[in-house]
């Protein structure tokens, strides 16, 4: 028997009942705490979400805005096709993983398995095209190829083709009004990718991106994509728990996107495009002496633009591509294309990305830099057929020789050796290699022509130049100076490496063959066409510098305006108009006795007075890049082509040609206003139609729907006519090797 008391145990028990008890009641303390909790306090929230389980949306993309041409024509638009699309969430709940529905439609749309399976795998690091970089929660369009018969054999065995959809789709197109491409000023679209979704999750409206959403990745499609996207729409289906449709809980239709009217004339770029392409062609039939071989013209850069607002009339890149190679998805081969060394990416738009030393052409800005550091317009300087600076002979173009000559004269005939003497003489100034408060004129002067700097101009991915002034020289010495000390004891006596040994030495300091060179647009200099045409717009315009533009405004799909987009003034030359009118005299004496004489002769200057500055600048290692940038009262042509030649000869042609159709002026100089394109810059948006597409057979291009306020113009100067130039140019490297070449 057990010797604990009859009242002690009865107490212990009591204890263990009253303890359970308090468990007991805690739990259900605790479970009625958690259902008011659930019940009551966020009851509506678990309310909606649990109706949320029930709504599934189907998505209905908003028709994208079109770019249209400064008179409304579809530059990018839209055309419905047939879209055959895969849904990869569908696909993977297949046993097979929907090996076997793949291989059904790849029967029907006769093409093979393996095409079909490429098509609707997912982008990455190790996969190449064609893949799917998009969303994989998006179905994957298959072919927007597909016929009629081929879409209702999917459509109505659709027990044989789970996940697979066949229907009209709105898809980009690129038409190509008057034969124009434009590809690299357009752009293309993509699918968004995931990361994309997920950083837009909390935002609403066309700032919120989802899976099926296509955007722009390149040129005025990605600029203005939140202007041409549009609004998705949304209908909101209530199914069951089965997933069958049981009603509608509302419905958000889509709003289309607005649409962007250009600057560019389709008609004016075609011509550009074209003439560019032939001189491009005709370099490459032409024997360089220099390397023994034709030029290989391997690529090259055009643009006509207004030199009262500095829009761009047309904007031409080489080698270029089709766009619509974008269209329902990029092939392999295509991206490869795009994307290769070989192919000398035609993606990149070397108007505003491609960077070339601008040789002679550089010479309106060092004749501007001469006048601000004092060397007057009214002097004479020495024109020798060499100069020895540093050690090394500086030539003029075969040794030319023309004595005391004016700076006006100078720049006609472009005598390398007066901008020699001139940049040495200030180098002197500023202390040599042992500067004391140097005043940079000639850098300075660059600078506030707005080079080594980006123009603003409203498309992705523009650089910026380079101006070699004193802090780049510092920085880029700093980034290199190991690798040019190890190349420089290597012991080897190629070119590169006595540079490269020099620049081990003292590669922060301006020499004064650096100085020279760059007087004359070598060196290290690297300027963009689009930079050069906003100069010589200025010298033309009265030494206004705009910011460059595409676009002239956004409209409605109905045609009714949502905004302008006006000019910006972004600066001035630093000329006062008595330099200006000195430059201008130089540069018409180009088209009539100069260097560009042999091109235009015939042209009716004293009806279109044309001003031109042709450049052969030279490159370390390649054939000579071809510059000619010139301007009327009313537009800069600047062309340059890489390894074709002299300015002149490799784009003389083409840029007459231009200014040809432009104003409507034959090859014997006679003109006939009915020929010409675009006589006059066009001031004015195109009329539209009640369903908003554009009134194409306008009377006049003076005329418009919508009116800019009136931009004042300014002054013009006086130009001469009787001076001549030539165009030399020395090597591609600041460090006083080299020669000039005309």
């Amino acid at each position: 028997m057990s010797n604990i008391p009859e009242t002690g145990r009865t107490r212990r028990l009591t204890i263990r009942l009253v303890v359970l008890q308090i468990l007991v009641l805690s739990l259900l303390a605790t479970l009625g705490g958690r259902l008011w909790y659930l019940q009551i306090r966020n009851g509506s929230e678990y309310t909606a979400k649990a109706s949320s389980n029930q709504i599934r949306e189907v998505v209905d993309p908003a028709v994208r805005g079109e770019i249209l041409d400064a008179n409304g024509k579809v530059l990018a638009g839209n055309q419905t096709k047939l879209v055959v699309s895969v849904s990869r969430t569908s696909l993977l709940e297949q046993r097979d993983h929907g090996k076997a529905v793949l291989g059904r439609l790849a029967q029907v749309l006769g093409m093979t398995t393996k095409d079909v399976s490429d098509k609707v795998r997912l982008c990455d690091s190790k996969t190449p095209q064609p893949c799917w970089n998009g969303s994989p929660y998006q179905p994957i369009p298959v072919t927007d190829q597909a016929t009629t018969q081929q879409a209702m054999q999917i459509m109505e065995r659709r027990e044989d083709f789970p996940g697979i959809t066949a229907q009209p789709t709105a898809l980009r197109q690129y038409p190509g009004p008057d034969g124009a491409n434009a590809a690299q000023v357009l752009g293309y679209l993509s699918p968004v990718t995931d990361d994309e979704v997920s950083k837009t999750a909390d935002k609403t409206g066309k700032d919120k991106y989802l899976p099926s959403d296509q955007i722009g990745r390149a040129g005025l499609e990605a600029v203005y994509d939140s202007d041409l996207r549009g609004t998705t729409g949304v209908d909101r289906l209530q199914v069951d728990n089965l997933g069958r449709v049981i009603g509608s809980a509302g419905t958000t239709p889509a709003q289309p996107g607005n649409n962007v009217v250009t600057s560019l004339d389709s008609r004016v770029q075609k011509v550009v495009e074209d003439n560019l392409g032939q001189a491009m062609n005709d370099a490459r039939k032409q024997f360089d002496t220099e390397t023994n071989k034709n030029f290989e013209a391997d690529s090259g850069a055009a643009l006509v633009m207004d030199v009262h607002t500095g829009r761009i009339i047309a904007m031409a890149s080489a080698p270029t591509y089709d766009p619509n190679i974008w269209v329902g998805g990029i092939s392999a081969k295509d991206y490869a294309n795009l994307t290769s060394q070989d192919s000398n990416y035609p993606l990149l738009n070397r108007a505003i990305q491609g960077q070339w030393a601008p040789g002679s052409t550089f010479k309106v800005v060092s004749t501007s830099a001469a006048v601000a550091a004092g060397y007057s317009l009214d002097g004479h300087y020495g024109c020798p057929p060499s100069m020895t600076i540093g050690g090394r002979e500086f030539k003029n173009f075969e040794g030319e020789s023309f004595g005391d000559i004016s700076l006006e004269k100078a720049l006609e005939i472009s005598c390398d050796t007066v901008f020699y003497g001139l940049s040495y003489d200030q180098w002197m100034k500023d202390g040599g290699i042992h500067p004391k408060n140097p005043a940079d004129w000639f850098y300075k002067t660059a600078h506030q022509f707005g080079l080594g700097a980006k123009t603003g101009i409203d498309l992705p991915a523009e650089v910026p130049g380079r101006v070699p002034d004193r802090q780049w020289k510092q920085d880029f010495y700093d980034a290199n100076r190991d690798a040019w000390c190890k190349q420089a004891q290597s012991g080897a006596t190629d070119f590169a490496t006595q540079i490269a040994r020099e620049n081990c030495v003292d590669g922060n300091v301006m020499r004064a063959g650096d100085s020279v060179n760059y007087a004359i647009g070598q060196g290290d200099t690297l300027v963009t066409p689009l930079q050069m045409a906003r100069i010589y717009s200025a010298l033309s315009n009265g030494g206004t510098l705009y910011q460059p533009s595409v676009a002239k405004a956004i409209v409605t799909p109905s045609g009714q305006l949502v905004r302008n987009i006006a000019p910006v003034v972004s600066g001035k030359l630093p000329d006062d108009q008595k330099t200006l009118q000195y430059i201008n005299q130089a540069t018409a004496g180009v088209i009539t006795e100069g260097t560009a004489a042999w091109k235009f002769a015939g042209w009716p200057q004293d009806k279109i007075q044309l001003h031109a500055k042709t450049g052969t600048a030279e490159v370390y290692g390649k054939q000579t890049t071809s510059w000619l940038a010139t301007y009327s009262n009313d537009y800069a042509v600047v062309m340059t082509i890489s390894q074709a030649g002299t300015g002149s000869g490799g784009a003389g042609d083409a840029v007459r040609k231009i200014y040809q159709a432009l104003y409507g002026v034959d090859d014997k100089g006679g003109i006939d206003n009915t020929k010409a394109l675009l006589p006059t810059p066009q001031t004015q948006l195109p009329k539209f139609n009640p369903d908003g597409t554009a009134i194409l057979n306008q009377a006049s291009y003076a005329t418009g729907s919508f009116d800019y306020p009136p931009l004042p113009q300014p002054a013009q100067p006086a130009f001469a006519t009787d001076l001549a130039a030539t165009e030399p140019n020395g090597n591609g490297y600041g460090n006083g090797y080299g020669r000039s070449r005309a």
